[in-house]
């Protein structure tokens, strides 16, 4: 695009509503917005858990430039729809993710989609950075809900190409940041998770230091007595926690107290971006660790053979859907409606114990269980008869029957037998 084509563009911006957390990135982009774009600034934040982070923030954006400061609490909405979603689908992202940042993001943009409307603004604008997968996200769902709406991405526009330039941009314009040069990392705080990237973990042999972790103690500091907790679930979905009816986000509140504390949920991974490169990051995801551990539990009771094997593999593309940003689409939908039906039955008490970073499960009960003691036990009775397992294992290894057959037929041997080469002799 030609620089005059560029400059009109700009020029037809009126108001943009920026994605604002008051990190260092979106602190900068607001004074950033109004001397590159002449137009005015509405910034919008998501509660969704973060906490402190939201202390003084309306302020701090008018101070930076910003018109007004709107904020939403999203907590429960986060909870109910989006995190007991991914949990009830057993998503996690490449073995260890647990999807927090990802799921946030569809509901911010969401209600920034919501938030320009109200306003009359005809652009959103976030802090994404042009390497990451949140910058994905966030226009997916943009052009989900409102194509129409200019999108502006400071980080593939501006001369900024690190933190300690946005740093100094900052004290250029008197924009207070807590990052420091010294130590920084990039945080995502939520309901679900804090994660945890740059600084010593850009080198992925390095160590995390404890200094970094906010949210959990060191295993070799927790407590040295276990902690046992019960977790009830309706159509698996969490609703109690140690006999008590808490809303969803309370949930996760709670369990992120009770998991911290004895150093649950800490991962270090290197995962696979969506744009293509490996990124190493840190999550700290006490209450949700607990909430996946229990679910599992309670589905090996009440999910059949099938349905639970199959509900694996869904939970891997559901998985990759979220990580994607692809929240806005007839698949998720259709795999919601899926795991709906297998979550009919999932309803019963967990219990699991704490112990040192580890999760034990310590027993799980359901009114819809499919075990059955005099069902698996060993004696002969109605349902099982010993004497039946023969004609079933002799129909079940049926094809491999055939294939040996064949294989002695034509040499003599199974293809599974050694060769003796004691038996040939040297030329």
């Amino acid at each position: 695009m030609s620089q005059s084509a560029v400059g009109n563009q700009k020029s037809q911006i009126k108001k943009i509503v920026l994605a604002y957390s008051g990190g260092l990135d979106t602190s900068v982009i607001v004074p950033w917005l109004k001397e590159n774009y002449g137009c005015e600034v509405v910034c919008f934040c998501a509660d969704i858990g973060q906490g402190e982070e939201l202390s003084g923030l309306p302020a701090k954006a008018v101070a930076s430039g910003a018109s007004k400061c709107i904020i939403k609490d999203l907590r429960e909405e986060f909870a109910r729809d989006y995190l007991f979603k991914v949990l009830r689908a057993g998503a996690i992202y490449e073995r260890k993710y647990l999807l927090g940042t990802s799921a946030a993001r569809p509901l911010i943009a969401t209600h920034q989609v919501k938030v320009a409307e109200e306003e009359g603004a005809d652009a959103v604008a976030h802090g994404c950075t042009g390497k990451g997968n949140d910058q994905v996200r966030f226009e997916l769902t943009y052009t989900a809900l409102n194509p129409r709406l200019k999108v502006v991405a400071p980080w593939r526009e501006w001369e900024i190409r690190s933190r300690q330039d946005a740093l100094a941009y900052a004290r250029a314009h008197n924009v207070p940041v807590t990052a420091t040069e010294k130590s920084i990392y990039s945080r995502d705080a939520n309901l679900w998770h804090l994660s945890h990237e740059g600084g010593l973990l850009e080198d992925p042999w390095q160590e995390p230091e404890e200094s970094m972790y906010q949210r959990s103690v060191s295993p070799e500091n927790a407590p040295d007595k276990p902690q046992y907790v019960e977790i009830d679930f309706e159509s698996g979905t969490p609703v109690q926690v140690n006999g008590e009816a808490l809303s969803p986000a309370s949930v996760v509140a709670r369990l992120n107290e009770i998991g911290g504390a004895h150093g649950i949920g800490r991962i270090d991974l290197v995962e696979n971006r969506l744009v293509g490169m490996k990124s190493h990051g840190v999550y700290e995801t006490p209450g949700g660790t607990i909430l996946f551990a229990a679910h599992r539990e309670l589905e090996m009771i009440c999910l059949d053979r099938d349905t639970l094997h199959y509900k694996d593999i869904v939970a891997q593309r559901y998985a990759e859907l979220v990580y994607f940003g692809q929240w806005y689409t007839p698949l998720r939908e259709a795999l919601d409606a899926f795991v709906e039906k297998t979550q009919t039955h999932v309803t019963g008490k967990v219990r699991l114990k704490l112990y040192k970073g580890n999760l034990l499960s310590a027993g799980r009960t359901s009114p819809n269980s499919l075990y059955r003691e005099d069902f698996a036990t060993f004696g002969k009775e109605d349902v099982y008869d010993q004497s039946d397992a023969e004609g079933f294992i002799t129909l079940f290894g049926l094809p491999m029957r055939v294939h040996a057959m064949m294989d002695i037929a034509g040499q003599g041997k199974t293809r599974y037998r050694e060769i003796d080469y004691s038996k040939f002799k040297r030329d």
